[in-house]
Order: structure tokens, then C-alpha cells, then sequence
């Protein structure tokens, strides 16, 4: 007795124990049933919700009274109805994280202006090589339907890279006249509309070469302009992270056109990846615009004020650098063509060791882009969808490099090894890696197919530590003529796209073999590029006015 006494007399002290938790459960479930305009307006930062009740004499009576303080919106009926149940008053407090609740939309917002352009030039890039891997895919029906044989397919694909050859001077002395956003805008348009027009003309090959030519003439701007973009805006210790982002978005094209293309062309018809993918960059082109909007109301992020050390090696970028917007007059055009050091470009190692490892990396890459999904297909007995989906394998890979090349570099740099060091030991390994799996591939092992894959695969990807190393050069040699520095080297780096890649063809025809055709050529340019790099390359920031200016000087005594 004496024990239910006690136990009697502890309830009370129970209740006012749990309440507050009865409260708090209370309160969670109010909160659930909130609606969400409730939760979301930034200048609720603590509201209030009070319930009044009373057994028949207070203010609500059975019925209950509802109190709203500090916020807007209504108390839902399923909050009403707990009026009348007890005597007890119960405060809800709605604390308001606006950091937690309140949704950011566009999600880009309050970014800064420099990671907008770097998510816009990357996204565009995505576009990119999804219209420059969907003939690869649709090449294998188009040559079905039209009787084609690997030559004139090799043509076909090859016509891309002269139009891509033929604009890179162009676009990067574009985009240092103009500024790199008009120059990307107006490529990706270009390569689109051109995009869309193919199968109109696919039976006609002079119109097919020449859209084809279009296309690499839209796309052939764009690494200059992205170029540009990274030495106006990037700091370089930032400067790999940002050219990984950019120029990774190629991967995640190939990825997407090779993933997409095959059940397109299966289910709709190959005309049909043409359509879709042209009006992509369409849409982008428009998406640009309203970013380009966002972008102007933040007018202290369109000049960087940042500092650069002597070296090179630490600090940031020294002068102001704003984006030019006026329309120049053609005098003024002609008198920044004669501006230009063409000379002192080419009186550089440096420069002449960067257009010859361009030269070896375009090999190996243009020539396994344009024709791994045939080799797929048939070396391997692959069939359409197989075979593409297995060329997805290498782009792949290359975007878990790139997302461990660049902070490697990066972190590299900020801790104090010399720039020139890391650009190299970056660029070995995206060369090096390549010609020992191409030299597994080539030799008859008799390796089972996946192997093979796999080789191929692994060589491939680690090819985007060229990302931080080649790719990354422009900039660190020179920040005001890096866009002219990539279209000069890029040029040189579009010829294994119109040789390389027909040539290919043209040895499967007569060797009948992939080892001779394929890898042979690519594994040569590799290992003399490594050998090339190592010995006459430094990233060291270059003067070209100044040497220029003495050059000038030492004429006129």
C-alpha cells in the first residue's frame, strides 16, 4: 500500500516531467502538416503558434481559439480540431532555418560569376561531343544504307576535323577581340543548326561533307573560348580545377551520346540522334542568355583584381581584366591581327613543344574516338548497341581521372613544387599510360575481349591527366594570348583529326588489321611526345610583347 502510495503521489511529478516532451512530439506533428509556405519565407525566423482551450468557461470554450503570431500562413483544420481536447494551453515554436529550408532557385544564385561561366562552358562542352560522337554511332547504319565502305566512311568523319582546323586561329583571335562568351555562344549555335541539317543531306555527299565541315567550324571555337574565359576569370591556383570542369565536360558528352545515341538510332531511326541532339544546343543557347543576365547584376565579379607573383608558380592574376562587349571596327580588328606576336610565338620551345604534344594526343584520341565503336563492332563481334555501349568505357574513366588529375595538380602548385614540374609529371602520365595499354591490345595474346575493354579503358582514361598538364599550358605561359596560344596549337592538333582518322580507314581497308591501323601510329606519337615535352617544355610565364619590343629595338639600331 505504502508503495502505491508513493507511486500515486510520483505521477504528477511524472506528468510535468513529460510534458514538455508531449509537447515537443505535439509540436513535430504540427510542423508535418504545416503547408510548405509556411516553412519556406525568409522573414519568418521564429513564429509562434498558440492554442487556447477550455472544458466549457474560457475563451474558446469547447471549441477551442487559435493564435498566429508571426506567421503568414494559415493554420491547417487538422491544428484547429486540437483545441478541444484538455484545459492546458500549448505553444509550438516554428524555428525557421532559412539556410536549411528556404530552396535557392535558380540553383546557380549568389554563386560567384566566374563558377557560373566555368558550369555554362562545361555544360556546352557536354553538347559538344555529343554531337562529335553521334556519327560515330550512326555511321554504322548510314554506311549499311548507303553502301559505304570504311574509306568513305573514314571521309565522312574525317570532313569534321577540317572545319575544326580551319577555326582555330580564327576563334582564338576572336575570342581575345570580342571575348570568349560571344565566341562560344555563336559556335554552339553554329554546330547545332549544322547538327540538325545532316540527314537532310546524307544522301548527297558533297552537302554531307560540307555540314560536317560547319560542325567542326562551331565546335573548333570553343576551346579558345573557353580559354579565354579561364585566364580572364581563373586564378591559377584554381586554374586546373577549372580546365578539368570545362574541358571534362567532353567526357561526360562522349558518355552521354554514346549511352543515348544506340536506342535513338534503334527506336526512331538515325536521322532522328540528329534532331534530338542539335536541339540541345539550341536550349543551351537560350539558358545562356538568362545567365548572362544573372551575371550582369554582379558587376564587382566582371573585373578581377588579382595578384600574380613573378614565377608564375604562386599568386593570382595581376591586371584588371574586364570582358569586352563593344562591337570593334574592322580598322581596329586589322590593327589587333597586326598586335598579335606571331613571331615571338614561334621563337619559344615552350610553344613548339606544346604543338607537337597536341599533335601526339589528338592522334590517339581522334582516331580511338572515330573508331572504337567499329573496332567494337567488329574485332570484337560486338553488335550496335554493345559496341557503343562499351566505347562508353573510356570517356567514363576519364572523368574519374580528371576528378583526381586536377586537385593532384592543384595541390601540387599550392604547396610549392614548381608549375613547370607538375605540368610535366601530369602530362607523362596521360601519355605514357595509353601506349603501354595500346601495346597490351596490339599483340595477339589471346586475351579474352573484356580484357581487351579493360586495357583500353584504363589507358584511355588516365589520358585526362593531360587535362592538368598540356591543357593548363596556354594560360600559365601567357594569360592575355592563351586563347591565341590554344588556337595555334589546336590547329596543329586538328590534323590527326582530318589524317589520322581517314588514314585509319584507309589501313583497315588494305592491312586488315586494327593492331597496324589503330594503335601502331597512336603508341609512335606518344612516346616521341613524352620525349618532346620532357626536354624542351617550361611553363614559365613568357613576355611576348616585351620580347617583341627588343626585337623591334634591336632592328631599328
Amino acid at each position: 500500500m505504502a508503495m502505491a502510495a508513493s507511486s500515486a503521489l510520483q505521477q504528477p511529478d511524472r506528468c510535468r516531467l513529460l510534458a514538455p516532451l508531449r509537447r515537443r512530439r505535439q509540436a513535430h506533428h504540427l510542423l508535418r502538416m504545416l503547408p510548405p509556405p509556411l516553412l519556406v519565407p525568409p522573414r519568418c525566423r521564429r513564429g509562434a503558434v498558440r492554442f487556447s482551450s477550455g472544458d466549457g468557461g474560457g475563451k474558446g470554450g469547447s471549441a477551442g481559439a487559435v493564435e498566429k503570431r508571426s506567421v503568414p500562413a494559415p493554420v491547417p483544420e487538422a491544428a484547429k480540431e486540437k483545441g478541444g481536447e484538455g484545459a492546458e494551453e500549448v505553444e509550438v515554436a516554428v524555428a525557421v532555418d532559412e539556410r536549411k529550408l528556404e530552396l535557392r532557385w535558380p540553383p546557380w544564385e549568389g554563386l560567384p560569376e566566374r563558377y557560373r561561366l566555368m558550369g555554362a562552358t562545361s555544360l556546352a562542352f557536354v553538347i559538344c561531343n555529343m554531337d562529335k560522337v553521334n556519327l560515330s554511332v550512326a555511321i554504322i547504319p548510314m554506311s549499311h544504307q548507303y553502301g559505304w565502305n570504311s574509306s568513305t566512311a573514314g571521309l565522312v568523319q574525317s570532313s569534321f576535323f577540317w572545319g575544326y582546323a580551319l577555326s582555330q586561329l580564327p576563334g582564338g583571335w576572336l575570342a581575345k577581340l570580342i571575348g570568349g562568351r560571344t565566341v562560344l555562344k555563336v559556335g554552339v549555335l553554329a554546330w547545332s543548326l549544322s547538327t540538325a541539317v545532316i540527314p537532310a543531306v546524307a544522301g548527297f555527299m558533297p552537302g554531307l561533307v560540307l555540314s560536317r565541315i560547319l560542325v567542326g567550324i562551331g565546335e573548333g571555337v570553343s576551346p579558345s573560348a573557353a580559354t579565354d574565359l579561364i585566364a580572364r576569370t581563373i586564378p591559377i591556383q584554381e586554374r586546373s580545377r577549372a580546365v578539368a570542369v570545362v574541358f571534362g565536360g567532353l567526357s561526360f558528352g562522349s558518355v552521354l551520346g554514346y549511352l543515348f545515341a544506340p536506342p535513338i538510332i534503334q527506336n526512331l531511326g538515325w536521322e532522328s540522334v540528329f534532331y534530338i541532339f542539335g536541339l540541345l544546343g539550341v536550349i543551351w543557347c537560350i539558358g545562356f542568355e538568362s545567365i548572362k543576365e544573372l551575371q550582369s547584376t554582379d558587376s564587382e565579379d566582371n573585373i578581377l583584381n588579382i595578384e600574380q607573383s613573378p614565377t608564375g608558380s604562386n599568386g593570382l592574376i595581376s591586371s584588371p581584366v574586364s570582358f569586352k562587349s563593344s562591337d570593334p571596327s574592322l580598322e581596329e580588328m586589322k590593327d589587333s591581327i597586326k598586335d598579335v606576336p606571331w613571331r615571338e610565338f614561334f621563337k619559344s620551345k615552350a610553344v613548339w613543344a606544346m604543338i607537337y604534344v597536341h599533335f601526339c594526343g589528338s592522334w590517339g584520341h581522334y582516331t580511338c574516338l572515330s573508331w572504337l565503336p567499329t573496332y567494337f563492332s567488329e574485332e570484337l563481334d560486338l553488335n550496335l548497341t554493345e559496341a557503343a555501349w562499351v566505347s562508353i568505357l573510356p570517356p567514363l574513366g576519364s572523368m574519374i581521372i580528371t576528378s583526381i588529375a586536377a586537385p593532384f595538380a592543384d595541390n601540387l602548385i599550392s604547396s610549392g613544387v614548381d608549375t613547370t614540374k607538375v605540368r610535366k609529371i601530369c602530362q607523362t602520365i596521360a601519355f605514357l599510360s595509353p601506349a603501354a595499354f595500346m601495346m597490351l591490345s596490339s599483340v595477339d595474346l589471346g586475351l579474352p575481349p573484356w580484357v581487351i575493354v579493360a586495357f583500353l579503358t584504363s589507358g584511355l582514361a588516365l589520358s585526362s591527366f593531360a587535362l592538368a598538364g598540356l591543357y593548363c599550358t596556354h594560360q600559365d605561359i601567357s594569360r592575355e594570348y592563351a586563347s591565341i596560344l590554344l588556337g595555334i596549337t589546336n590547329t596543329v592538333g586538328a590534323v590527326p583529326g582530318i589524317v589520322g582518322v581517314a588514314l585509319t580507314g584507309y589501313l583497315v581497308d588494305t592491312t586488315h588489321s586494327w593492331s597496324m591501323s589503330l594503335f601502331a601510329p597512336s603508341i609512335f606519337f606518344y612516346l616521341t611526345g613524352t620525349v618532346v615535352w620532357l626536354a624542351f617544355f617550361s611553363s614559365e610565364p613568357q613576355d611576348f610583347n616585351k620580347s617583341a619590343l627588343d626585337s623591334l629595338t634591336e632592328s631599328n639600331q
